[in-house]
C-alpha cells in the first residue's frame, strides 16, 4: 500500500495522529480501572498505534459551492480541522478589559408551564452583553417579551456570575488538550448549573455528557480565546461516545457538519453545528431520543444558533 510521506501530511494531521493515539490509549484506560488515569501506558500503545495507522479521510473535490471543503468521517479529524481554525482567528487580544463581549443568538426550548406540562417557547433572540473581565453588571436582552436584566458583577476574572464567563476567566483556562480534558472532567459537577442549557430534564447526566455539556456553555455567551478554544475542541474528540453528523442543522436552518453525542442516563442526545467552510460553531442542540413527558421522541428540547460575536464599549451597546 503505498504511504504518503511524512513531510507531506496536510498541515494539522501529525498533531491529529497524536490525538488520536491519546484517544484510543484513553479510553482502553478508562475500561480497565475506576478512577480515572492518565492515559499513557507503553502496553497499550501498540494497539493504539495499529489503530491510529487504520484511520483513514475522505476528501470531496472542491466545487467552490456552499458544500465546498473538506468531508471528514472521523471526530477526531473534524475537531482537530475545528480546533486548527480557532487557532487561526483573530482580534481576541485587542480586547480591554471595561469592554464588553456582545452575543447576539437566536434560539427556542421547552419550558415547564404552571400546569407541570412542557410548554414550547418559539424562535426568539437573546442579547448578551458580558464585562471582558468579569467586574462589570451582564446585560440581557430577551426579545421573546422585550425585557432586559441586568445580572450581577463578580471580580475580575471570576470563574462564573450570573451564569455567563467572562473572556478573562476563559483566557486563564489551560491550552493544552490534556490540562483542558482534566479541567472539563473536574470542572463538570462543579459547575453543574452553569452547564445547564434548559433542557428541561432532570436527573444525573453520565460524567461524560456533562464534559459536553459544560464544555458547550463555555463556548456560548462569549468569545473564547483561540489558544483556550483549539484546545477546548481537542479534548472533546477525547470523550468516549462522540460521533460526526454529516448533515446537521442549526436552529436559523443552516446545515453543516456536526457532532453529537447520546446521554447514558437519560432520554437526551446533544448536537454541535459547524460550518463546512470555515469550521466556526454555529449551533447547539438537545433532542430527546424517546418519548417523555407527552413528547415524541426527535423533539428538539432546546435549539440555539449564534448570529454574531463582536466586542463593544459598553453594555447595550450594538456593533
Amino acid at each position: 500500500m503505498n504511504q504518503l510521506p511524512e513531510q507531506d501530511l496536510p498541515p494539522g494531521r501529525h498533531r491529529l495522529l497524536k490525538e488520536h493515539l491519546m484517544t484510543e490509549i484513553r479510553h482502553a484506560d478508562e475500561a480497565v480501572a475506576k478512577p480515572r488515569k492518565r492515559w499513557v501506558r507503553p502496553a497499550l500503545a501498540a494497539a493504539a498505534v495499529a489503530t491510529v495507522a487504520a484511520l483513514t479521510f475522505t476528501v470531496l473535490p472542491s466545487s467552490g459551492g456552499a458544500d465546498a471543503g473538506p468531508r471528514v468521517t472521523s471526530v477526531a479529524a473534524l475537531l482537530e480541522d475545528v480546533a486548527l481554525a480557532a487557532e487561526h482567528q483573530q482580534g481576541d487580544g485587542r480586547m480591554r478589559d471595561d469592554q464588553f463581549v456582545y452575543v447576539d443568538t437566536v434560539k427556542s426550548f421547552f419550558e415547564t408551564g404552571l400546569d407541570k406540562k412542557l410548554v414550547f417557547v418559539p424562535l426568539h433572540h437573546t442579547e448578551v452583553w458580558v464585562s471582558v473581565d468579569g467586574s462589570r453588571q451582564t446585560m440581557v436582552r430577551n426579545g421573546r417579551d422585550g425585557s432586559e436584566l441586568l445580572r450581577s458583577a463578580g471580580q475580575p476574572g471570576q470563574e462564573i456570575y450570573g451564569n455567563t464567563f467572562s473572556h478573562r476567566f476563559l483566557k486563564s483556562l489551560p491550552a493544552d488538550p490534556d490540562a483542558m480534558y482534566d479541567y472539563l472532567v473536574t470542572s463538570s459537577v462543579r459547575l453543574y448549573e452553569a452547564a445547564w442549557v434548559g433542557t428541561t430534564l432532570y436527573g444525573t447526566y453520565d460524567e461524560h455528557q456533562a464534559v459536553l455539556q459544560l464544555a458547550g456553555k463555555l463556548l456560548s455567551d462569549s468569545i473564547m480565546p483561540s489558544a483556550q478554544c483549539a484546545a477546548l475542541y481537542r479534548a472533546i474528540a477525547r470523550v468516549p461516545g462522540v460521533r460526526v453528523i454529516e448533515d446537521s442543522v442549526d436552529a436559523r436552518g443552516r446545515h453543516g457538519v456536526g457532532i453529537t453525542r447520546t446521554d447514558s442516563q437519560l432520554p437526551i442526545r446533544f448536537e454541535w453545528t459547524f460550518d463546512k467552510k470555515t469550521a466556526e460553531l454555529l449551533g447547539q442542540r438537545a433532542i430527546l431520543t424517546r418519548d417523555y413527558r407527552g413528547l415524541k421522541k426527535g423533539t428538539v428540547l432546546g435549539d440555539t444558533a449564534v448570529q454574531r460575536r463582536a466586542v463593544v464599549d459598553k453594555a447595550g451597546e450594538r456593533p
